[in-house]
């Protein structure tokens, strides 16, 4: 195993560490428990938002606290869920005075966690709500879940809803904005290789160089099938073509597309995906409205993809396009 590190148990506290120190005009580092919080926090009148999950998919979730976004995320060992007392101490530390809205990824332990959390806040007084993403269309359920997996449509529902808050508006809305989000999202990700948990030292699953895996998840879960590696071209098609039926997507729809790098893969190659997507969405009369490109829900070191369709609408695009300042997302400052 080759990794830039220390020792396998310390990463992610030097990560935060280092976040902590490369960021300080935008976020505030706690730690036991560990949480990642914005600079400002708490904004009073605004409702806060928390998410979290397991480390090991960076930039996602710590990389998206800050203005616009989230105010605060909750950071677990590698691909395991944060505890319950993180989650609590976080949304303590973002309430407003206008409820809490907890993001939580369709993962069993997060779920579990996510609602004892919710629980104890609201026994301190905090109205909380929470949104579940499950916007993976490659399995009905995997190792890790009961129901699809919750993946891309996590980051853009994080970025859309962050600014439906910064609006201040109220919680309930704010919540529906997100469950909007995810409702019209669909995502399908491949790998091209295994990741390498620093604690295991060794590849999750063997892949070999001739084979690639269709429907992959995030901490390596199996997917749809393994197959002999086919074109770029190939592959965007066998990601496409089951996100588009399954909300349906239909001609005239206006959407959201994210090609998101599972960690290994190359910005350079990441942009000939988007170019074949153009291509296939352009041929069913899909308009782009927006885009992003790049690594922000990442699988530590696989090398793979995973394609997102969010349908659009005025009010989501305007969402999408207001301000953001997050050490992993920004624009509009």
């Amino acid at each position: 195993m080759k990794k830039l590190i220390n020792k396998p148990e310390d990463v992610v506290k030097e990560a935060l560490q280092a976040m902590a120190s490369a960021h300080a005009d935008l976020i505030k580092v706690h730690y036991d428990p560990n949480f990642i919080v914005r600079a400002d926090a708490p904004v009073k009148g605004k409702v806060g938002i928390l998410s979290g999950g397991g480390s090991g998919h960076e930039p996602m979730h710590g990389g998206f606290v800050g203005m616009g976004m989230l105010d605060a995320a909750c950071p677990g060992a590698v691909f395991t869920s944060p505890t319950p007392d993180q989650m609590l101490e976080a949304t303590k530390a973002i309430n407003g005075g206008a409820g809490v809205l907890h993001i939580v990824k369709n993962y069993t332990g997060d779920i579990l966690n996510f609602e004892m959390a919710a629980d104890l806040a609201k026994g301190e007084g905090i109205e909380v709500e929470a949104v579940v993403t499950n916007d993976d269309v490659a399995v009905q359920d995997s190792l890790y879940t009961a129901g699809r997996r919750g993946v891309g449509v996590t980051v853009l529902a994080e970025k859309i809803t962050g600014a439906a808050a910064e609006q201040k508006r109220p919680l309930k809305a704010v919540a529906d904005i997100c469950r909007k989000v995810n409702a019209q999202g669909r995502t399908m990700g491949m790998a091209l290789t295994s990741c390498t948990v620093p604690a295991a030292g060794k590849p999750t699953f063997d892949l070999p160089e001739d084979e690639m895996e269709i429907g992959i998840g995030i901490h390596g879960e199996p997917g749809r099938t393994r197959m002999k590696l086919k074109t770029v071209a190939e592959i965007t098609e066998m990601l496409v073509k089951p996100i588009l039926e399954d909300l349906p997507f239909k001609s005239g729809d206006s959407v959201l597309a994210f090609v998101n790098g599972m960690g290994g893969t190359p910005l350079l190659e990441l942009y000939v995906v988007y170019n074949e997507l153009a291509k296939i969405l352009g041929g069913r009369q899909i308009k782009i409205a927006r885009n992003l490109v790049g690594s922000y829900i990442t699988s530590l070191d696989m090398a793979g993809c995973s394609i997102t369709l969010v349908k659009m609408d005025d009010e989501l695009i305007s969402l999408w396009d207001a301000p953001v300042k997050t050490p992993g997302l920004r624009w509009g400052i």
